[in-house]
């Protein structure tokens, strides 16, 4: 069953307990890498595998993720600056441990690529915590693997 987590705004990427951030090259423009992960929700499970499901609901104010294991999050889009960034709140869940979740992606030219920076703002229960911390080198991999093939699937080359 869902549960409300705790409702954070956008300044919680810099004050969470549990920060995780990650970044990688791409060769696609911010623009284009933007349009992928603001305009097409459905389209992350083809390239993010930890990602099983994905829509936009509220009329696109919000997004209902379902994940690897089970889990469900329905969030709230909380900043959609075109080819910037791109940054959502979790507002239920169905994971255990979790009490406040922000996502935010950042996009930054360089040269003709861009440099995408995803950080993972969390705050839950010590188990929650320590799970995460154990958690970080699998989820780095988990990123540098959606981003490669993110920009596989935007630039059209092959694996």
């Amino acid at each position: 069953m869902p549960r409300r987590l705790r409702s954070v705004e956008l300044e919680f990427v810099d004050t969470a307990s549990l920060k995780l951030a990650f970044a990688a090259k791409v060769a696609a423009a911010p623009e284009v890498v933007y349009r992928a992960l603001a305009d097409d929700v459905p389209g992350w499970p083809d390239w993010f595998t930890a990602v099983t499901a994905a829509r936009p609901t509220e009329d696109g104010a919000g997004r209902e993720v379902r994940l690897r294991g089970g889990f469900v999050i329905h969030e709230t889009i909380m900043a959609a600056e075109s080819g910037k960034r791109y940054a959502y709140r979790a507002d239920r869940t169905n994971a255990p441990g979790m009490r406040a979740l922000l996502e935010e992606w950042r996009l930054t030219p360089a040269g003709t690529g861009t440099l995408v920076r995803w950080t993972f703002a969390a705050d839950g229960s010590a188990p929650f915590r320590f799970t995460l911390r154990l958690a970080r080198s699998g989820m780095g991999r988990s990123f540098r693997d959606a981003v490669r093939k993110l920009d596989r699937r935007l630039t059209g080359s092959a694996p």
